[in-house]
């Protein structure tokens, strides 16, 4: 009998010289290799558009619409070479022998199946087991293996009845119950808090080191990486660039790729601004060193006597669910605020409540010492300018028919006041203030990457001049590089014009790079609030220091 030791050491899967191309012939993997082994991690990082996704599914033998297998073979520790069989024989082991693990767990649950049935139908479909008594036995073991309840109550709950830590923990589950020798995971963190996000770490290197399954995991967040995988592959434009020990990789880095991604990484402790990194070709651009450094401010440009946005007493509650337990706060002009929370924590209802998109809350809201009306429809037109929102996904936020010019001059069109000439100039000058080219003005937002939609997005918010600018976890979707420059972007835009920013956000590494001042959410309430140095070296509740102990890094 082999041990654990033994059997970790073992190649659960072997990818070699993999080469993927589009339907019209165009290579876009061009010749990736990597090993799993049994009981290791084996991270696979880039920018979107570097093909880790593409070489990650193609360990399950699935190519996306319009893409082909050209090149390679992936073969298994029996030397079945995945890409060689049948439809029929890959469908075969997808779930069984090799498993996979999405980004969004909500779009991998079937919202109309409990989840117990969920799992009980991948032990079917693959003939676990000699009877349904031992099905039912593997369900309540793979739920405890990923440190859910497991009692019957549970397992006859909802999707929607779950938190995303949980619906992911689920999707983990799912994909851990035949007990495969390969996971592969895409992004499966991205968008959880980091709370959230230590659980589910340490569940996914619990069962890799356990179990000795072979993880592949798939990210653009390098202080993840340091979390959980044993070894590194950096990808570029469809090629491994660099390759090795996570140590090695993360801490002596040999392309300079690399170097960019790392210095991209946003730290708690804010040693180093990020953003302040020279491009690489393939990635997206940064803002040069001489903008970055001048939009480096610890202070509101302008102190004022009296507060630019004052929120009292925000409550609100949707039936017996109390979200918001009187929320109390003040910015002043040119000054950045982040409101941290984890997801449920009411930071997001908050930041809706400021921009009147959330009508029913009681508490006030003024602006310049004067008390807004709770919906966007009672105030003023000026009052509606002079807060703007930005919302997380521009894809959803920006109309995919409309150019990015048409989008943009929606404001304006509402405003009234400006000729056709004039809401033009307005509109150049505003993706100028985000740094796009006057060529993006007659695009469409599939024509853009994400950090070029966002920014549009942002254009959009700033076309009317506002006070206020509310961003609503803008960059949580972003590669490391292109959050980079994002917050560069909104570093440097509020040094320029003075406006003021409430920052919504679950990502807690980002505050010393963007937020003067801190407000830590929990339940509805503000636990800790202050000069952001302050909160995080000397956090006043339990609930942040917490916090702190779970922010991933180098």
């Amino acid at each position: 009998m082999r041990t654990l030791i033994e059997q970790q050491t073992e190649v659960a899967l072997q990818a070699t010289d993999l080469r993927v191309a589009t339907a019209l012939g165009k290579e876009i993997l061009h010749g990736v290799s990597f090993t799993l082994q049994r009981g290791r991690m084996l991270a696979l990082v880039g920018e979107s558009g570097s093909g880790k996704t593409t070489a990650g599914l193609a360990c399950l033998g699935y190519f996306r619409t319009g893409l082909k297998h050209v090149g390679g073979t992936v073969e298994l520790s029996d030397g079945t070479d995945l890409l060689a069989l049948t439809d029929a024989g890959r469908r075969g082991l997808r779930g069984g022998s090799i498993s996979y693990v999405p980004q969004d767990p909500a779009l991998s649950l079937n919202p109309a199946m409990r989840i117990g049935t969920q799992i009980m139908e991948v032990l079917r479909v693959h003939g676990y087991g000699a009877s349904e008594q031992a099905r039912r036995n593997r369900l309540a073991e793979v739920l405890t293996d990923v440190g859910l309840p497991n009692d019957a109550a549970y397992q006859r709950r909802w999707p929607h009845e779950l938190s995303g830590g949980q619906q992911q923990r689920v999707g983990i589950a799912m994909a851990f119950a035949f007990r495969p020798e390969v996971m592969v995971m895409d992004e499966p963190t991205t968008g959880l808090d980091v709370t959230t996000q230590a659980l589910v770490l340490q569940t996914i290197h619990q069962l890799v080191t356990t179990h000795a399954v072979a993880g592949l995991y798939i990210t653009h967040d390098l202080a993840v990486v340091s979390e959980v995988a044993d070894e590194v592959a950096v990808m570029l434009a469809g090629r491994i660039v660099e390759q090795g020990r996570s140590d090695q990789v993360l801490h002596d880095p040999q392309h300079a790729y690399t170097r960019k991604l790392l210095n991209a990484v946003p730290d708690l402790a804010g040693r180093h601004h990020i953003g302040e990194v020279e491009a690489v070709t393939g990635a997206m651009p940064i803002v040069s060193r001489e903008r970055a450094a001048s939009a480096r401010v610890a202070t509101p440009v302008v102190a004022e006597p009296t507060s630019l946005l004052s929120v009292a007493d925000l409550r609100l509650s949707y039936g017996t669910n109390a979200v918001l337990n009187g929320i109390d706060f003040e910015l002043g002009r040119g000054e950045s605020l982040m409101l941290l929370g984890e997801s449920g924590s009411g930071k997001t209802t908050a930041a809706r409540c400021i921009a009147g998109l959330n009508d029913t809350y009681t508490g006030s809201v003024s602006l310049a010492g004067t008390t807004l009306q709770p919906g966007t429809r009672q105030r003023s037109a000026e009052e509606r300018h002079r807060i703007q929102y930005v919302f997380q996904s521009p894809m959803s936020s920006l109309n995919p028919r409309r150019t990015i010019g048409e989008s943009v001059e929606v404001p304006l069109h509402m405003s009234g006041t400006f000729s056709r000439k004039e809401r033009r100039a307005l509109v150049l000058e505003a993706l100028d203030q985000v740094q796009l080219a006057a060529s993006f003005i007659d695009r469409r937002p599939g024509q853009l990457s994400g950090g070029e939609r966002q920014r549009a997005a942002i254009a959009r918010a700033l076309v009317n001049a506002p006070s206020v600018l509310v961003c609503d976890e803008v960059t949580s979707a972003l590669d490391v590089s292109v959050q980079a420059s994002i917050i560069d972007l909104l570093r440097t835009l509020q040094v320029e014009t003075g406006m003021a920013m409430v920052f919504v956000t679950h990502n807690i590494a980002l505050a010393r790079h963007l937020s003067q001042r801190l407000a830590v959410l929990h339940a509805g309430r503000i636990v800790d609030i202050g000069p952001t140095d302050d909160v995080l070296e000397n956090p006043q509740h339990s609930y942040t220091r917490e916090l702190l102990t779970h922010v991933p890094t180098l």
